[in-house]
C-alpha cells in the first residue's frame, strides 16, 4: 500500500524518460520525478519519499522534506491569500490549501497558525484546517492528575493559551500560571493538573505539590551558582520580577528559599540570597 501524505518506503522499479517508478510489494507504483532522484538510487534499491498530488493533481513522490505528515499538526506560514482559502507553506513545491470552511478565524498573508493536515477521501487531496475543536477530543482522555504530558501551544485566548495533548487531546494552561514567554508552535512539557466534570483538562508547566518545589530548589541553586552566588529577590520581590529571573511563581519561589534554607544551603539577607559556602 503507497499512503499519500506520508512517507513511504519504496523500491526503483522502472526508468521513464521523466523519472523513476518506486513501488511497494502490493504491485502499487508512483513516479518519482527526476529532479528529486537521487543519483546513487539503482535498480530495486529502496528510498524513503514523500506522496502527495502535485500542482497538476497527479500522485507523485518526492525526497522534499514535508514540515508535517497526514493527522499531524505544524505551525506554518501563510504564503498567499486566495479567494477560496489560504495557502501555507509546507515544505512542499505545491502550497497546502485550508479552506476559508476549514479556517477557525480569519488568517492573513505572511501570519504563522498552527494547522492540522487530513486527507479529503473524495478528492485524495491534501487539505489543512485551524478548526481545532472538530479535531481534538477528550471524550476518551485516560490521564491521571500529575502525569507528564507533551503537547504544542495552538492558540492564545485572554483565559490561557490552548494546547494539543498527545496529538489528539485539548488542554489549557491558564495565563497566570506561566512564568515565561510562549508562542502557538511551541512544543512543551507539562503536567495533567485536573480534569474536570465536562472533561475539560488544566494543564501545569510545572510538576504538582511537593516535587514541583524539589525540583525548582535546583533552579534557585543553578542561578546562585552562575551568578557569583547572589539571587537579588527578596518576600517584597514582584512576581513578574521572579518570574523575570527564575521563571517560578512567587509561591513556589518562597517554598524553594524556605526549603533551602532549612538545608542551610542558602542564607537570606534584606538585599537577596546568598549561596552558602560548602566546606
Amino acid at each position: 500500500m503507497i499512503y499519500i501524505g506520508k512517507k513511504n518506503t519504496l523500491k526503483a522499479i522502472r526508468n521513464t524518460s521523466v523519472g523513476i517508478f518506486l513501488g511497494d510489494d502490493e504491485g502499487n507504483e508512483v513516479l518519482l520525478p527526476n529532479k528529486y532522484v537521487p543519483k546513487t538510487l539503482g535498480a530495486q534499491e529502496s528510498i524513503e519519499v514523500f506522496v502527495y498530488k502535485d500542482s497538476e493533481d497527479r500522485i507523485v513522490a518526492t525526497t522534499l522534506e514535508p514540515f508535517l505528515q497526514v493527522d499531524e499538526f505544524a505551525l506554518l506560514r501563510v504564503n498567499e491569500v486566495a479567494t477560496f482559502g489560504v495557502f501555507m507553506d509546507w515544505g512542499m513545491e505545491k502550497d497546502l490549501l485550508v479552506p476559508f470552511k476549514e479556517q477557525a478565524e480569519k488568517m492573513y498573508e505572511g501570519k504563522e497558525y498552527v494547522v492540522y493536515m487530513y486527507l479529503d477521501n473524495e478528492t485524495q487531496r491534501l487539505v489543512g484546517t485551524t478548526r481545532m475543536n472538530k479535531i481534538l477530543n477528550n471524550e476518551s482522555v485516560d490521564f491521571e492528575v500529575g502525569e507528564a504530558v507533551q503537547m504544542m501551544v495552538y492558540e492564545n485566548t485572554q483565559l490561557g493559551y490552548f494546547v494539543i495533548l498527545e496529538g489528539k487531546h485539548k488542554g489549557l494552561i491558564y495565563h497566570n500560571e506561566v512564568y515565561k514567554p510562549i508562542m502557538p508552535g511551541d512544543i512543551l512539557s507539562g503536567y495533567i493538573k485536573k480534569i474536570k466534570e465536562n472533561k475539560e483538562i488544566d494543564i501545569s508547566l510545572q510538576k504538582i505539590g511537593f516535587d514541583h518545589v524539589s525540583d525548582q530548589t535546583d533552579t534557585v541553586i543553578n542561578y546562585l551558582k552562575a551568578n557569583n552566588g547572589f539571587l537579588q529577590l527578596t518576600d517584597n520581590s514582584t512576581p513578574e520580577q521572579i518570574a523575570a529571573k527564575l521563571h517560578i511563581s512567587k509561591k513556589t519561589f518562597k517554598k524553594s528559599i524556605g526549603m533551602l534554607y532549612r538545608q542551610r544551603l542558602v542564607r537570606i539577607e534584606p538585599e537577596g540570597v546568598y549561596l552558602v559556602e560548602q566546606l
